[in-house]
């Protein structure tokens, strides 16, 4: 059986030719929690097809791997084509959220008898 070209789920192109050989974005990589937005900046008409489906799917908050899974493409091409955009000015990032710290067990013990105390 024979494989036609709109079966594919993800690109046909290498991921070389993506990043035009680049294996590393010549910058900190993003961590793949890290969030990219688009930027309010119209793109030019010359980017290629992928860094267009990157702007289209980053209308609000996305991780590097929602992104990358979007794509179809691995993280770290991904995370090349993220360093293009924000070099271009087309994308903002935010840093992962850290995880919250421990609450204080006294406090809650507090609010709890609080709330019991109330019914």
């Amino acid at each position: 059986m024979t494989e036609r070209p709109d079966d594919r789920t993800t690109s046909a192109v290498r991921p070389y030719v993506i990043t035009g050989g680049r294996a590393d974005a010549g910058v900190e990589p993003l961590s793949w929690e890290s969030l990219v937005m688009a930027a309010e900046t119209a793109p030019p008409a010359t980017l290629q097809p992928e860094h267009r489906t990157i702007l289209t799917h980053c209308q609000g908050l996305l991780s590097v791997a929602e992104v990358s899974a979007h794509l179809g493409q691995p993280p770290s091409v991904v995370q090349v084509l993220l360093a293009d955009l924000i070099g271009w000015g087309l994308i903002v990032t935010r840093p992962p959220i850290p995880p919250a710290e421990r609450a204080d067990v006294t406090m809650l013990r507090k609010v709890l008898h609080g709330l019991e105390s109330r019914l």
